[in-house]
């Protein structure tokens, strides 16, 4: 029998206009890297910077996909859906703003923008818009993610 308690919010403990943060990660190059190797995308921006610094970014960027994977990571982290979530459902209204430069520093804002109750799934839809900002605070991506989470459990 299993003594794990799940520290993530349950579905009745989100309520429209609640703001969270997550904490800081540095985009390595070790991070594009594995990515590429990864996803198979070895696009030359990402990967050749010869090729990069001819281009208007003049450095090498990081794959949009690598980061949004890292911003999910990032809330998962905070614990706010962990052992809660039940399914990630969708992405919307993604935008790739800025880029994102080997050596900056994201971090995660969200706040909740609608919930659900869906019983028969034994919790709720919750929607939140999320904004992974840079180590200046400039927004690089946002976007909105609908997450399936749990009911808190009867007693």
């Amino acid at each position: 029998m299993s003594k794990y308690q799940p520290r993530g919010l349950y579905f009745e403990d989100f309520e429209v206009g609640q703001v969270f943060y997550s904490t800081s990660r540095t985009i390595t190059e070790s991070d594009i890297v594995m990515f590429a190797g990864l996803s198979g995308d070895y696009n030359q921006i990402h990967t050749d910077a010869v090729f990069a610094a001819n281009t208007s970014y003049t450095q090498r960027i990081a794959h949009g996909l690598l980061v949004t994977s890292i911003a999910s990571g990032l809330v998962m982290q905070s614990g706010l859906i962990e052992g809660t979530t039940l399914a990630f459902r969708e992405i919307n209204n993604w935008k790739f703003a800025k880029p994102t430069y080997i050596g900056d520093t994201v971090h995660v804002e969200v706040e909740v923008q609608d919930t659900k109750a869906l019983r028969r799934l034994g919790g709720g839809s919750v929607e939140i818009a999320l904004s992974v900002l840079n180590q200046n605070d400039e927004m690089i991506m946002k976007g909105v993610w609908t997450v399936l989470i749990l009911s808190r459990p009867e007693a």
